[in-house]
Order: structure tokens, then C-alpha cells, then sequence
């Protein structure tokens, strides 16, 4: 784990940033204090319909099945499901356990899910026979002690009787293990405590508006951030869970009018596919006070243009590690809510390197990575995170983020690592190097662009062949280039370094 100097820990203590509360703990106070609330999943696939106290029975029920099998606090259970009513129950169970959670976005594909199953050595996994492009890995599932699956043998998990109370955690352990792609050519495992997510849960709920209406939840509950809007902010708040398993952007226009639902943000895409969509008018508008962007980059363009329909924009800025380095309040001044990335979050400090590098450490900064190599050289001995994201600040403290130094893709909220794709690139026949750089894309904020230095006498690859090519390799969808390009050679360094900021600036110039 990184090293917390003993002065934060103990402000961060003092201020009541961290408490001695566990996930088990805050959600159980949420459950026993609205039982009753709606909880909904409006899919094609899988629909279903009930109360907290009904997801919360199903849960304990799971607990003790899996209790009885000698899991427990300290065990890894890890999970790769769609925004169903199973993935809270498995949440829900592993909190009451004390066990860790490993939430994996439903649309990765063999190959990264058999990276994080081998990194976190679970004893439990839940996954979905098929859904989507989505199967269940059963190679990289063959060492996992007790799997179940939901639509074949997960109600066999469940005992008849429900785990009364709590198994005692450690507030300071693992709570979260979150994968995220970025720099490495495999997904990074982020360690989150209780304390940490704790605060993190407990800060997002207090920047929520108060009349933000009853949302639908899109994101990936994957996506750990996803989660903890799905499935653990609304119980401390006591409001109806409402999710969608398929991001199909006119039927979510029919929910939000039909069910008088909101929608609160998210990536930029999440809200600008609705505006695009035909179906969309000024009737949908008062089920849009609120847009909540971050996750991705956030042009200057989408947030006027939502100004300009009424809507209240405000910008975040974070990451897995840190979450909530900053935030533009829904009641800051416009031009910091649609100009600026915010201004720091409770118990949040950043200063920005002499690059211009961000450096943040707050309550809400993991605890490390699953790998400690990671680790060492991502945090340092006074507690500093170093984001790898270059920023400026303005003379009232609202950030601005200009550029990444990270080699990252963030395609519609999620993070796509360019080596990991340009590791797939050059398996191809006939690919002598590759360099894999993000482009602007007017609904994703960026998409993948892959350019190619192709052997002697070899033919440039076509579209449909690249896509066979990385369905062939497992991996996800949302990693396969969406253009490709050709180069004799390559714009480098004099140490033969790939100058990235340069092969971005041919392919802009070629779209000109």
C-alpha cells in the first residue's frame, strides 16, 4: 500500500472524513431506514421490480450461502454483470461479508477479465450466461473456488435463510478493487478502503442537487463510480434505484417521460445522445435540469449548448484513484460550472509540478494498486498522487485540465489504454509498428485512432479485417481502433522515441 503520512490520516480522522464506519455499516443504516423504496430494472432482458427490502433479502440470503461456503472478510468477490437487480445483491452481500468487491465492466472481454481474476485470485465469481456481446469466461473461471451464474445456477448461492447483522471489517482495508486501463498495457487493480469510499459516497451525495428528481442510472455499474451511484448513494438518501441495462438512447427517452425519471449526467455521451436522438423535444427538457459531466473530456461546445436549453451544467474532474479532486458545484457561477473542471472537493489538496503537472491527496485517494510497483512510482512518501494530467489553475482556484500526459483514450467515460491496444496491433501480419492516439469524436469525446508502419511489400489492412483481427484476440468492443491510418515511418525523438503529440497533429491536419 502507499504511504499516508501520519498527519493527514489523523486530519483526515479528526475532521470526520474518515470514520470507523464500514460499506456494511453504511449500507445496512440506509437499508433499515427506507426498506420500502422502489428499486427497478427497466431492461428487454432481464426486467424486474421490487423494494430495497426485497433486494436487501435476496442479498442476505447470498450472504449466508456463501458464509456457509467460508467466505468472509478479507475474501475477493468479484462480479461481471449488467445493471440488474443481481449485481446490487452481490454488492450488497459481499459489504455484509466484509469481503472485497471486484466489480468488472460488463462488455470486457476474455482476455482482460482473465488478467483480473488472475491478479485478484477471487473465491467467489458471478457472471451472466450471455448478454450483449458479453460470455461467460469459463476458461479464466476454472480456479475460482464458487462461481455462479445469473439466468443458470446463481439462486443456488442462495440459503433459505437470510445472514443476520454484519461480519466485523477493518475500516482501513480493502474494501474496492477497481480496474481501470490507462498507461499500462493491462488493466491497473485501485485499492479503495472503506474509509476511503466511504467519504467519497458520503461527498458525492452531498453535491448532488436536491431536487435532482428520481435518475436512471446507464453508466456501467462496472465502472466502480457506477456502482456507488446505483447501488449505495440512493440508500443513504433513501430515493428509488432505476436502472437500464442497454444504452438505447430513444428508449431511454420514452423511460424518463414515461416513469417521470431524470437523467443526471455522467460522460458527455450519456447526454448528448439523448439531444441527438430524433424522438428528443422540449418535453424531455424538465427531465434534464441537471447534467453532472465527467469521465471524459468536456468540450466548451456541449456544455454551451446545454446552457443554451436550460439545462445546469457543471463539471469533475477525477479518476479511479482519486475520484473527486475537483468539482464545479451546480451552484457556482456559470462560467466556472461550463469553462472550468471545478475547484477542490472536502479535504482535497492539489498543487500543480513544474510541468504543469496535477498533484492531489485527499480522503477520498486510494490506498494503493494491486501492483506495488505501480504504487511506488504513482504516489509519493508525503502522500501526493501524480495524476499524469497536465492542468492550469485560475486566480479563484477552478481548475482546468489542458492535456494528459498519461497515454490514454477516454472514449465515452472509459478508459482505453494505447499500449494495450497497440499490443493487439502488432500481432497482425504484416504490422511492423504501431502508435494508437486519441481523436476528437463529436459523441464520445474520443475515439481511438490507430496508425500503422507496415512491413516491406505488405497491403494495408481494411477495417473489417482489424475488427476480426481483435475479435479473434478477446478484447472488448470499445478498445478497436475506429480509424487507421498509414506512415512510411514514424515522427520521433533522438532516442527513437514515437512522438505521439506529432502523429496526432498529422491525422488533425489531414481531417482539415
Amino acid at each position: 500500500m502507499r504511504t499516508i503520512p501520519d498527519e493527514l490520516a489523523q486530519r483526515y480522522r479528526a475532521q470526520g472524513w474518515w470514520t470507523n464506519d464500514t460499506i456494511g455499516d453504511l449500507l445496512t443504516q440506509g437499508l433499515n431506514a427506507a426498506p420500502d423504496t422502489p428499486f427497478r430494472v427497466h431492461s428487454e432482458f432481464r426486467p424486474w421490480h421490487g423494494t430495497f427490502g426485497e433486494v436487501e433479502l435476496i442479498a442476505r440470503r447470498l450472504a449466508s450461502g456463501l458464509r456457509r461456503r467460508g467466505v468472509g472478510p478479507g475474501d475477493v468477490v468479484a462480479f461481471q454483470l449488467p445493471n440488474w437487480m443481481e449485481a446490487a445483491a452481490t454488492f450488497w452481500a459481499s459489504a455484509f461479508l466484509g469481503a472485497t468487491v471486484v466489480p468488472i465492466v460488463h462488455f470486457y472481454g476474455r482476455r482482460e477479465v482473465g488478467f483480473i481474476l488472475e491478479v485478484t485470485r477471487p473465491r467467489v465469481f458471478i457472471g451472466v450466461e450471455r448478454f450483449a456481446s458479453t460470455t461467460f469466461p469459463d476458461d479464466a473461471c476454472r480456479d475460482v473456488p464458487i462461481v455462479g451464474v445469473v439466468g443458470r445456477d446463481f439462486d443456488d448461492l442462495l440459503d433459505a435463510e437470510p445472514m443476520p447483522g454484519l461480519l466485523a471489517a477493518d475500516p482501513t482495508g480493502p474494501a474496492l478493487i477497481a480496474f481501470t486501463s490507462g498507461t499500462t498495457s493491462k488493466p491497473k487493480g485501485v485499492i479503495h478502503s472503506h474509509q476511503t469510499l466511504g467519504h467519497e459516497t458520503r461527498q458525492l451525495a452531498e453535491l448532488f442537487p436536491p431536487d435532482r428528481g428520481h435518475q436512471l442510472t446507464g453508466s456501467p455499474i462496472g465502472h466502480f463510480i457506477g456502482m456507488l451511484n446505483a447501488f449505495l448513494i440512493p440508500v443513504l438518501d433513501g430515493l428509488p434505484v432505476n436502472l437500464v441495462d442497454v444504452w438505447d438512447p430513444g428508449r431511454v427517452l420514452g423511460l424518463l417521460r414515461r416513469h417521470d425519471l431524470t437523467m443526471g449526467g455522467g460522460a458527455t455521451y450519456f447526454v448528448t445522445s439523448l439531444l441527438d436522438h430524433p424522438d428528443f423535444t422540449a418535453a424531455h427538457l424538465p427531465h434534464l435540469r441537471y447534467a453532472g459531466l465527467g469521465g471524459s473530456s468536456v468540450p466548451a461546445a456541449v456544455t454551451t449548448r446545454l446552457a443554451r436549453l436550460g439545462i445546469t451544467v457543471f463539471r469533475s474532474y477525477g479518476s479511479t484513484e482519486h475520484p473527486s479532486i475537483t468539482c464545479s458545484r451546480y451552484t457556482a457561477p456559470e462560467d466556472k460550472r461550463l469553462f472550468t473542471d471545478g475547484e477542490v472537493t472536502s479535504g482535497v489538496e492539489t498543487k500543480l509540478a513544474e510541468d504543469g503537472e496535477i498533484l492531489s491527496r485527499g480522503p477520498d485517494l486510494c490506498i494503493g494498486y494491486t501492483d506495488p510497483e505501480l504504487t511506488a512510482t504513482t504516489f509519493d512518501r508525503d502522500g501526493w498522487y501524480h495524476t499524469g494530467d497536465i492542468g492550469v489553475l485560475d486566480e479563484d482556484g477552478y481548475l482546468t485540465i489542458t492535456d494528459r500526459k498519461s497515454d490514454i483514450i477516454i472514449r465515452g467515460g472509459e478508459n482505453i489504454s494505447a499500449l494495450e491496444v497497440e499490443e493487439v496491433l502488432l500481432s497482425m501480419p504484416g504490422v511492423a509498428e504501431a502508435a494508437v492516439v486519441a481523436v476528437p469524436d463529436p459523441r464520445y469525446g474520443e475515439r481511438a485512432a490507430a496508425v500503422l508502419r507496415l512491413l516491406p511489400e505488405h497491403p494495408m489492412p481494411t477495417m473489417g479485417q482489424l475488427r476480426d483481427h481483435f475479435a479473434q484476440a478477446g478484447a472488448a468492443k470499445q478498445k478497436w481502433p475506429e480509424e487507421l491510418h498509414r506512415v512510411d515511418d514514424f515522427p520521433r525523438t533522438a532516442s527513437g522515441k514515437v512522438q505521439k503529440y506529432r502523429v496526432r497533429g498529422d491525422i488533425a491536419a489531414r481531417a482539415i
